[in-house]
């Protein structure tokens, strides 16, 4: 079956830091960049980092520079985002997702609050 699976989310305090994973199956995710994308309640999606294939190159957002970081692991079939320095405003579902497939993971819950 051709998915993605994020983990990781959870409820941490503003300063903290979260590790979200994507973990594909049923198709080489090395072949393809990948992106988190989160989307905070009553909010459109926001995109957030990339990483090309092969892991090379990474793109962030304003909102993301500085504190979150994208990896990915293609033997493990397997991406990451660290995030450093959570702030309320990252409170959302982050998505993992592969733009050349429309393939999206069901997302995992980030809660930044005291």
């Amino acid at each position: 079956e051709v998915q993605l699976v994020e983990s990781g989310g959870g409820l941490v305090q503003p300063g903290g830091s979260l590790r979200l994973s994507c973990v594909a199956s049923g198709f080489p995710f090395g072949s393809y960049d990948m992106s988190w994308v989160r989307q905070a309640p009553g909010k459109g999606p926001e995109w957030v980092s990339g990483i090309n294939d092969g892991g090379g190159t990474t793109w962030y957002a304003d909102s993301a520079k500085g504190r979150f970081t994208v990896s990915r692991d293609d033997a493990k079939n397997a991406a990451y985002l660290q995030m450093n320095s959570l702030k309320p405003e990252d409170s959302a579902l982050y998505y993992c997702t592969l733009e050349a497939l429309d393939l999206w993971g069901q997302g995992t819950a980030v809660t930044v609050s005291s």
